[in-house]
């Protein structure tokens, strides 16, 4: 049976992650004097492919969102401010419209000092509308000006797992960058400076739902190509991460997986479990997944852990 993938964010939560701790990237460039899906999900081996869906617990206002200050522009005119104000004011709830505000912004004035600053907007709401292809262009041309932005790199990194296809002939590369951007991310993201415009509360759930991204990213990566040992502490660390009320099951159901392939049946029976327990399309096979590990660990030997 056909699984779903449900995001671990909806839409107006990664505006106020990609807002909230892109602020703390450009802060952290700042001090170090300037250097520098989700989305449908692809079929892990041998398993069904679960595809996006929404986490309702997880909206909060956004916050500002950082200007991209790398490179030299020219003093925005009266009409570029106001195209500017108009794309920030736009409701991430209307994500189409904001998307299409965003587009035309970028159109028109491509080398605005704002540019930086829409690419994450547009990075926000291509997930919210499920949108693969753009939200990885939007999020590269992000990540070339501003390198260390740790939520974009998180956010790039688990869509590009999840919509992993392995016959596209880059499929080795993607999964190789998937796994670059997930590492920087996690290094990056817990040296940020809380940025003036956040609460302390706020900016911790920024940090953690990167690090959740970024951890869960880089476990499907290690799945995908059959290390399924180093995927545990990955995706457990991405559990971890995940204070939310209602959990993404979507790592609950991975740890199930990398825990089976590795013989651990007795925790492979309790993510399985977990996983059924959140109410997603994954429940039925998170179900058959967990009698399928107590099964095979009442008639063969399990690993130690």
């Amino acid at each position: 049976m056909r699984a779903t993938f449900h995001t671990v964010i909806t839409a107006a939560a990664l505006a106020a992650l990609l807002a909230g701790a892109g602020v703390a990237a450009a802060a952290s460039r700042d001090a170090q004097g300037g250097q520098q899906n989700p989305p449908a999900a692809q079929q892990p081996p041998q398993q069904q492919q679960p595809t996006p869906g929404d986490k309702n617990d997880k909206n909060k206002e956004p916050a500002p969102i950082s200007m991209d200050q790398q490179q030299p522009a020219a003093q925005p005119s009266p009409e570029e401010e106001a195209a500017f104000k108009v794309f920030q004011e736009a409701p991430v709830t209307d994500p189409a419209k904001k998307n299409q505000l965003g587009e035309d912004f970028i159109q028109k004035y491509p080398q605005s000092k704002y540019r930086a600053a829409v690419y994450q907007g547009l990075v926000s709401g291509y997930f919210a509308t499920n949108q693969v292809p753009k939200l990885l262009d939007a999020g590269d041309k992000e990540l070339a000006l501003n390198p260390n932005d740790a939520p974009v790199l998180a956010v790039v990194a688990q869509t590009i797992a999840r919509s992993f296809n392995g016959k596209a002939p880059d499929a080795q590369q993607q999964l190789d960058k998937a796994e670059q951007y997930s590492k920087r991310a996690i290094e990056i993201t817990p040296t940020l400076p809380k940025p003036a415009n956040l609460t302390d509360d706020a900016f911790v759930m920024a940090k953690n739902d990167t690090l959740e991204m970024a951890h869960g990213g880089l476990g499907l990566v290690y799945i995908r190509k059959a290390k399924f040992a180093e995927a545990i502490p990955e995706l457990e660390q991405s559990i971890k991460a995940d204070t939310h009320p209602q959990q993404d099951p979507v790592n609950y159901y991975l740890l199930g997986m990398a825990n089976s392939k590795t013989s651990h049946y007795e925790a492979a029976a309790a993510a399985f479990n977990k996983c059924a327990s959140i109410e997603s399309s994954l429940q039925p096979t998170c179900k058959a997944g967990a009698d399928e590990a107590k099964k095979a660990g009442s008639s063969q030997l399990s690993a130690p852990n």
